[in-house]
């Protein structure tokens, strides 16, 4: 879902910093935290761009124009199919790397260099790196840093390491110097990779943790496709569900008729009763049923048999995510009222307890998992209109004098994509598609 890329210049300990960073991400709930780097030495076109520094024998337009190559292979045959599926990337370089050394320190300019990657992928989160260059040599001379190869690079001397780290200054340290799309980036740093392993870990979790808990929307993909790739992970996970011999099959009302003979309006009219609003707010959770949170935790939990909260903050992907606090206290909440029940369960080596959602409410969690892409929505139609009933809600939402016919109809084209995987709820009736059959599904029941 996102694209971390970690800059700075050689020798300043960014593969120490990615693998760092892989720690650090692992608890939040992407399906995939994968690491790669530039240029790739996997590539033919990566080794190319390699050998050139090298060498040291090609121009810095010719540089550019490898470095550009590859990139341009590795995001569309490797990076955003990984960011479509929900996974986390982290990069040891990328595109700021040639705005650096090619852009800055081989006065091509930031502009031309940028025009030349204008079909990469944008980073999200830019880590920069730092260190001063004397002592990033003394690594590069240790061997610390350079894997296999021993053969160094032009770059690779005190005097250019010295304009590499003024060309990273003067970009990644003010902004406006950004060239587009790049300017999109979010850029933390610098991070002074000076002193002691514990001190960078610090500041580098400080860093994505700042960025993560804010939950930005991804640059490069939709986050309503990459929740698609992670519904559908949650459909087949219960499709493949073992079960003991002899126990019974999958209801069909689970699988297909998860609705229950009611209508969605009905099951957000069960919903807002049982949310004493309250006691909803001395429990400090919010004040209303139709929030992105509950509507995480009460989809993903329609979906799994129980779960711990660790294993069901796994569950929720990471467009869905909610932290492990609040998580904690809205379990406890829905076991209050009565929609989940603690499971008697013993996990070997863990004593946190499981929850389950009760059998009456996963119509409800079914539900709000396929209204997703409507749940802001929902939210704004309640809060202006706090005395209507829930069988209104889908007219107001689907009014083409509040919402353009555009937007109306990308809203339905993402709410079908859902409804497809989940089906319509009822039973051999398919899923709405058109602003009329959705009014319909939303408030009636199919005839017959």
């Amino acid at each position: 879902m996102y694209l971390i890329t970690v800059e700075g210049g050689d020798g300043s300990g960014k593969g120490e910093a990615a693998r760092i960073l892989k720690e650090i991400v692992s608890d939040f709930p992407f399906p995939a935290v994968v690491m790669t780097h530039e240029p790739r030495r996997n590539s033919p076109i990566g080794l190319l761009a390699l050998e050139s520094v090298k060498k040291g024998d090609k121009s810095p337009l010719q540089e550019a124009a490898l470095f550009a190559a590859d990139r341009l292979d590795h995001t569309h045959t490797w990076i955003l199919p990984r960011l479509q599926s929900g996974e986390l990337v982290i990069s040891d370089r990328n595109i700021h790397s040639s705005l650096v050394y090619q852009g800055s320190v081989g006065n091509l300019g930031y502009r031309k260099v940028a025009l030349m990657n204008a079909g990469a992928a944008i980073p999200d989160l830019v880590i920069w790196v730092d260190c001063d260059p004397a002592m990033a040599m003394k690594r590069i001379n240790r061997g610390t840093l350079r894997g296999s190869s021993q053969k160094s690079e032009y770059f690779e001397t005190n005097e250019l390491q010295a304009k590499v780290r003024e060309g990273f200054h003067e970009l990644l340290g003010k902004p406006e110097k950004n060239p587009a799309p790049f300017d999109l980036c979010t850029i933390a740093g610098p991070i002074l990779n000076e002193g002691s392993k514990k001190q960078l870990k610090k500041e580098l979790s400080a860093a994505i943790r700042g960025f993560l808990n804010k939950r930005p929307p991804p640059l490069n993909v939709d986050p309503q496709v990459v929740d698609r790739h992670h519904l559908q992970r949650l459909v087949e996970g219960m499709a493949t569900q073992k079960r003991l011999p002899g126990s019974p099959i999958e209801s069909t009302s689970l699988m297909e008729d998860w609705l229950a003979g009611k209508s969605p309006a009905s099951w957000l009219e069960k919903a807002e009763k049982a949310w004493i609003i309250a006691k909803a707010r001395e429990s400090d959770v919010a004040s209303s049923c139709i929030h992105h949170s509950i509507w995480s935790l009460m989809g993903t939990l329609s979906f799994i048999p129980s779960a711990d909260v660790p294993s069901l903050r796994r569950h929720l992907g990471p467009v869905r995510a909610v932290s492990q606090r609040h998580t904690q206290r809205l379990v406890k909440w829905f076991e209050k009222i009565g929609w989940t029940h603690r499971q008697q369960i013993h996990v070997p080596f863990s004593d946190a307890p499981t929850f389950k959602i009760g059998a009456e409410w996963i119509g409800f969690g079914r539900m709000v998992l396929a209204l997703w892409p409507m749940q802001a929505h929902l939210a704004e139609w309640r809060r202006r209109c706090p005395k209507e009933d829930t069988s209104k809600a889908m007219d107001w939402i689907l009014d083409e004098d509040r919402m353009p016919k555009e937007a109306i109809d990308k809203l339905l084209e993402a709410t079908t994509a859902r409804l497809q995987m989940l089906t319509s709820g009822h039973l051999g009736c398919p899923a709405p598609t058109t602003i009329a059959e959705y009014k319909v599904w939303w408030s009636s029941l199919p005839k017959g």
